[in-house]
């Protein structure tokens, strides 16, 4: 009745008939049983353990579950060379139980639905497939595959399987690989925002392509989320979630307003010279200019500003090609914060981009005098020796 997984069990004939009659007599008199009896825990059919396996996308998760056959029959034999074509026919095969009769595609596994769920909704070889649980079939083929996700995720094997219940067909290649003993599903490929989830047995793979068709929406959902729980109540969770739409260009008005949260909500907000440097960017990409540039300055004039937050903030604007708004940055900080590593070294930096090697040396040789022991005393001798030689000291 099956290759991969024994069905439900029926009579094999109308013989069977006169020892079922006798079998009611004695049931009639045991006491009445529940009207819904509940299974125990055996073996799975023909020994096809379960397995499950998850794949992560950010946020999103692909999830397989199925049960595993295996090379070797039960009986021990072998069936290597045996499996496809043969073991598991190409195209649809014919079944004699249940109701998809010459219709029946393979459901990629043993035993009951081979399933994926999808948390989110995905594009599957370009195609689209809502978030939701499917029963996996295939047809398989010497070299294409047609792969089927069906609404039906609940059904034994493929024996009742309706092309009618059909979400999704795509059509995919097969492929060799190394021996596999036991029917595997694996993630090939694990990218931010896609994978290739592949079947594997005996010497042959067929890959899926899996992808997420917004990826930046999937976590801006999940950040309102999460922001209305426990990761909300503190100004981390807001500046977090803002830095992230703002670093995405997405949803830049709810990216304000989250980073003006982590600035002045009350019971939540603080104002410092993080909060105050996202609501910056926020500001900036919404083309807010001006509005940008004052938080940014309240933010390097804020208390809370250490020389390492100056540094960090105003270097990228000498590799941007602004040496001279760098330099007024690093002087500014300077004066409040005198011999504070590294702003002596920033204010070299200034110089060296400038083409002002003197004034640079001069700057570079004080930050000697104050760099912690280890590599960032030895990288400022290292760019002192590039001065003296009249060289760039930011290039490597």
């Amino acid at each position: 009745m099956t290759r991969l997984g024994s069905a439900p069990v029926r009579f094999a004939s109308s013989s069977g008939f006169a020892s079922a009659l006798g079998l009611a007599a004695l049931l009639a008199l045991l006491p009445a049983s529940p009207a819904r009896a509940q299974g125990v825990t055996l073996p799975p059919s023909g020994d096809n353990q379960k397995a499950v396996v998850t794949q992560y996308m950010g946020p999103a998760s692909v999830t397989v579950e199925y049960h595993s056959p295996d090379v070797h029959a039960p009986d021990g034999s072998d069936r290597h060379g045996k499996i496809w074509g043969g073991l598991v026919h190409y195209g649809y095969s014919e079944e004699n139980f249940g109701t998809c009769g010459k219709k029946c595609p393979w459901r990629g596994g043993a035993n009951e639905n081979t399933t994926v769920t999808f948390s989110h909704p995905v594009t599957v070889e370009g195609k689209a497939l809502a978030a939701g649980t499917y029963g996996l079939h295939f047809l398989a083929g010497e070299k294409e595959w047609t792969v089927i996700f069906s609404k039906v995720a609940t059904a034994w094997g493929s024996y009742f399987y309706d092309e009618s219940n059909d979400a999704l067909r795509v059509n995919v290649k097969s492929a060799a690989n190394p021996y596999h003993e036991w029917l595997t599903y694996d993630f090939e490929d694990r990218q931010p925002a896609s994978t290739v989830l592949a079947l594997e047995w005996e010497d042959l793979k067929v890959p899926i392509a899996i992808a997420l068709p917004n990826e930046n929406e999937i976590y801006y959902q999940t950040l309102k989320r999460e922001l209305e729980s426990s990761p909300g109540f503190d100004y981390h969770g807001w500046q977090q979630a803002a830095d992230f739409l703002a670093d995405k260009k997405v949803h830049l008005d709810d990216a304000e307003k989250w980073a003006q949260t982590a600035v002045s909500a009350p019971f939540i907000g603080e104002e410092n010279f993080q909060t105050l440097q996202s609501l910056s960017n926020v500001q900036r990409a919404r083309g807010k200019t001006a509005e940008a540039d004052a938080t940014m300055a309240k933010a390097i004039a804020h208390p809370s500003a250490s020389a390492t937050d100056i540094y960090q903030y105003a270097r990228p604007m000498i590799r941007d090609g602004k040496p001279k708004e760098a330099l007024a940055v690093f002087q500014a900080a300077s004066k409040r914060m005198p011999n504070k590593w590294p702003l002596d070294l920033g204010i070299a930096r200034s110089y060296s981009a400038m083409g002002d090697y003197k004034s640079a040396l001069k700057y570079a040789k004080q930050s000697l005098l104050v760099a912690p022991d280890g590599p960032n005393k030895d990288n400022v001798q290292r760019m002192i020796a590039k001065l003296e030689k009249g060289e760039d000291m930011n290039k490597q």
